[in-house]
């Protein structure tokens, strides 16, 4: 088998998302997917206490510009939605000529299996068109739609998109950690307000 660039990269990816990433996201559940462990960002339903008119349909996402300092915590449906759109979905819509969406007008999912849903047609739209990149795609800017960053190379991009799903995707897993473990830290010494 000849080993290309694209093979590499994608590979890099494929590698830990589907091999350990998203395995572990099965079984979530949406009190799991919803759940904030501290006050923070999530995604809500539309006209319920809170909610902004950040989205279209039954939920929209909790979001504001300039992001405050520091940044909020961020729930499980939050993440995945930032994955969804902002990591994947924006980027296959710039540069593979995928649906067009934004923050503004996507119909966040109020389930699990809805927003699993929606990252799973996501990473797929992108995965695909990285594997169409060739050595000469991969030099070429990527212009406009990256703003400051319109004259580095595709591969710079492709690079990045990865950083961005293995970052959020440990937060994930972190949070299914925490949201795992309250039960035995409450029944914990430590966790029950005594010394140990």
């Amino acid at each position: 088998m000849t080993r290309t660039l694209t093979t590499e990269l994608v590979e890099q990816l494929t590698f830990q998302w589907e091999g350990a990433t998203r395995p572990r996201l099965a079984g979530l559940t949406d009190e799991e997917y919803l759940w904030e462990p501290a006050p923070g960002w999530t995604i809500r339903a539309a006209g319920s206490p809170g909610a902004t008119d950040i989205g279209s349909g039954d939920f929209r996402i909790d979001y504001s510009l300039p992001t405050p300092e520091p940044p909020p915590l961020t729930s499980i449906a939050w993440r995945m939605a930032h994955l969804t759109i902002g990591v994947f979905g924006m980027r296959t819509a710039a540069h593979f000529d995928g649906p067009p969406l934004d923050h503004g007008t996507f119909p966040y999912a109020g389930t699990a299996a809805g927003g699993l849903a929606q990252l799973d047609a996501a990473y797929a739209g992108w995965m695909a068109g990285v594997r169409g990149l060739d050595d000469a795609a991969l030099a070429r800017p990527v212009g406009p739609a990256e703003g400051p960053y319109a004259e580095h190379p595709m591969i710079t991009l492709v690079l990045h998109i990865t950083r961005e799903a293995l970052h959020h995707g440990a937060e994930l897993l972190l949070l299914r950690d925490l949201w795992r473990s309250q039960e035995s830290f409450s029944a914990h010494p430590v966790g029950r307000g005594r010394a140990v």
